[in-house]
């Protein structure tokens, strides 16, 4: 299978994803706008998030891929299960342990971590202290899930881990569909979606538990013990785990400030979700195949075809989210109106939101950047490097934060994580560079050339559109709106398709590849 159809695999499933994604948060923007229920929920859901992010996709993933790899190419499938073995015991252990700690402690860290400006509401806070105890066992499931995707992608086996993340925005609609038809409301609302998000994860670890043993892989519960195994995997993941948890502490820091601000926490959150959009779909997709695919050739001492599979990911990532980043930085506003403007949600809130969205979109290549680039470092056990470069990126991002935001608000926040994302994805490829473990090759600073152009010609097609159609885009009725919005993205898309394909930015013969494998 190619790398294209590799990440398009996975980019289908994520855009599923996505897709379903949109539904969930315009049904909640709906229900809650941007108040305080909907602060709580997001600002509870997103602590056991940060420890996902932390243990579980960043720290684990990034050292246990790598491991895996090496024992299932080395001592076969017998040994790459005791390996695995092993890790899921200690892992099933610390989760117990993390759990039943937040749990207890739930309230000191709502109130000095999640967000400590809440405390000057005692129901705004009592609800996020709450809703983050139902939430907070999500983060037990998600390592699973997280180590089993491991696994599956060693097998380059990438769909159904992809899939995973669908069942919990399936379940989050059915939810908020149910809530809808009960007529529940407010916090009664958010404590159902709470649940929904527990559910998610025991459904989530179902699929993949199914999923592993259908490759005749199950695993055994063992005692857990600390072997030489789970040693060198915790000595390759603690540098992920400080630079992740940089990353988290940037998080919090924008949250923290946020929650002096009434909704901004709310409403950073819907601006998001539009822009992970290219993000989830290219960015994630290539750093999930990349990595085992980086760690192969590698340990096969090929270094042509790892300098070949980060410049065709570069092309890619780069080739779909700079023209993602040009259409939501221009046109923001008629997509938030679009998706969430109804009900709680109302046209101010849109021009805020549209107005962060326009901050995000400005980052989005350089967290795709990252995303291709951090595989080059863990693919080689190097796991120190992106931990430095995630503390410098942490501090210019709380600097910005503290002096944007009195300035700009909310907006400001956007503003900082923008810049540090370029920050860092500056500094990872000038140390590949000078590391001499990857070069852009001329065909791809040709190509990126040609798709920089076509973004700028495509820009001006935006531009026109914007200005002829005016105010229909945004106040027309829903039906007007669907139509002219969708009408401009597909025009332009085909515009800036055509371009690259013109100019030779996109090979015609990859194109007809493409097309004849699907």
């Amino acid at each position: 299978m190619s790398l294209v159809r590799k990440f398009s695999s996975v980019g289908g499933a994520t855009m599923a994803s996505r897709v379903l994604g949109f539904v969930r948060e315009a049904m909640i923007a709906a229900f809650l706008g941007a108040g305080p229920v909907a602060d709580a929920f997001y600002a509870a859901f997103r602590f056991p998030n940060l420890f996902r992010r932390l243990f579980a996709e960043g720290a684990f993933n990034s050292a246990f891929i790598p491991l895996f790899g090496s024992e299932l190419e080395t001592g076969g499938r017998a040994a790459a299960r005791d390996f695995a073995e092993k890790i899921m015991a200690v892992l099933l252990l610390t989760l117990l342990l993390l759990s039943v700690l937040a749990i207890i402690f739930m309230p000191y860290l709502v109130g000095t971590i999640i967000a400590p400006k809440f405390a000057e509401d005692p129901e705004k806070f009592e609800l996020t202290v709450f809703l983050a105890r139902i939430m907070f066992p999500y983060l037990a499931a998600m390592s699973v899930v997280a180590m089993l995707s491991g696994i599956l992608n060693a097998f380059r086996k990438y769909f159904l881990a992809a899939m995973a993340p669908v069942l919990l925005n399936v379940i989050f609609i059915l939810v908020l569909v149910t809530g809808g038809f009960l007529e529940s409301r407010g916090s009664e609302l958010a404590v159902a979606m709470a649940w929904g998000v527990v559910v998610s994860g025991v459904v989530q670890v179902g699929l993949l538990v199914y999923a592993v043993r259908r490759e005749g892989f199950g695993l055994s519960i063992r005692m857990p013990r600390v072997s030489p195994a789970v040693r060198r995997l915790l000595i390759l993941a603690l540098p992920t785990a400080v630079a992740n948890g940089i990353t988290q502490i940037n998080l919090l820091v924008g949250q923290i400030i946020a929650s002096a601000q009434e909704g901004a926490i709310a409403i950073m959150n819907y601006a998001d979700r539009l822009a992970q959009l290219p993000l989830g779909i290219i960015g994630i997709s290539i750093g999930v195949v990349l990595l085992p695919e980086l760690s192969r050739a590698l340990a096969a001492k090929d270094q042509k075809e790892a300098n070949h599979l980060q410049n065709r990911s570069m092309e890619v990532g780069l080739g779909i989210s700079i023209p993602a980043a040009v259409g939501l930085f221009m046109i923001p506003l008629p997509l938030v109106a679009l998706v969430f403007e109804r009900g709680a949600f109302d046209r101010e809130t849109s021009i805020v939101t549209a107005q962060v969205l326009s901050a995000f979109a400005i980052g989005i290549p350089s967290f795709v950047l990252i995303k291709i680039l951090h595989p080059s470092f863990y693919a080689r056990q190097d796991m120190r490097t992106p931990m430095w470069f995630s503390g410098i990126n942490a501090i210019l991002n709380i600097i910005l934060s503290l002096l944007l935001f009195p300035l700009y608000g909310v907006v400001g926040l956007a503003i900082a994580t923008s810049a540090a994302g370029w920050l860092n994805a500056i500094l990872l490829a000038t140390s590949l560079h000078l590391g001499r473990h990857f070069r852009v090759s001329g065909v791809t600073l040709r190509n990126l050339l040609l798709v920089l152009l076509a973004n700028l010609a495509m820009a001006g097609l935006i531009y026109l559109a914007d200005l002829w159609l005016g105010r229909m885009l945004v106040d027309g009725s829903l039906l007007v709106r669907v139509f002219l919005v969708g009408g401009v993205i597909a025009a332009s898309a085909a515009f800036y398709g055509g371009v690259v394909v013109a100019t030779g930015a996109i090979p015609r013969s990859q194109l007809k590849a493409v097309f004849r494998r699907r």
